[in-house]
């Protein structure tokens, strides 16, 4: 006999659970760094704004704007100055300074005094009828004038005082046709051997009647008014 012969054990199908799908990590984008603002540059101020400020407080001065009378078309010294305006010499002498550096005086070549001495004659350059008037300077224009005024003979005083009621246009036209006159003049020559003159001229609003328009149009508005 033979034994039966031995038959390979069946295959078996592994056992398998369910399927698991592997964790996928979620893609984070890159966050862009913070880019710095830029730096804002430091302003700079405006160079015709300073001139014209350093002019303004050149010309802020009573004895100055006198200074510039005296040496408008005539050279004179600081001391010439000095004395005929009453002044210390070196007080005359710093306002002389501060106008020569700020172009509304010129030196002028040197000249010897009585004694020997040398000294420094000075001409106005006529700056100061170009530059750019600031309104705090009316009433250093008008302190001038009235020193001057206070010297002069009241016989070669001619003075014209006059009311108006105009608009915006009429008030530029009236300005316009006025200093038209005044830059003409300004322009000629100096007569030689003329006799030196000062022409001062102002426009302002009244306030006194604007007060009493003002008065009269808040009773016009009150009812009943």
């Amino acid at each position: 006999m033979t034994s039966p012969r031995a038959h390979p054990p069946a295959a078996t199908e592994p056992e398998t659970g369910p399927q698991v799908e592997p964790e996928v990590e979620p893609q984070v984008e890159p966050q862009a760094e913070p880019q710095a603002e830029p730096e804002a540059e430091p302003e700079v101020a405006d160079p015709l704004d300073a001139e014209t400020e350093a002019d303004a407080r050149a010309l802020a001065s009573v004895v100055r704007m006198r200074i510039l009378r005296l040496c408008l078309d005539e050279p004179s010294t600081n001391k010439e100055i000095a004395e005929r305006l009453g002044k210390d010499p070196a007080t005359v002498l710093h306002h002389v300074r501060t106008l020569v550096d700020r172009g509304f005086l010129a030196a002028q070549p040197v000249r010897r005094g009585t004694r020997g001495s040398r000294e420094i004659p000075y001409l106005a350059t006529r700056k100061s009828w170009r530059a750019t008037h600031v309104p705090v300077q009316a009433r250093v224009l008008v302190d001038a004038f009235l020193e001057e005024l206070a010297e002069a003979d009241p016989e070669s005083v001619e003075m014209v005082r006059l009311g108006l009621r105009l608009g915006p246009e009429q008030r530029s036209e009236l300005e316009e046709r006025m200093l038209a006159v005044l830059r003409e003049f300004a322009d000629r020559e100096p007569e030689p051997g003329g006799t030196p003159y000062s022409v001062f001229l102002t426009i302002h609003e009244d306030a006194g009647r604007r007060g009493r328009d003002a008065a009269r149009r808040g009773t016009d508005a009150r009812p009943g008014g």
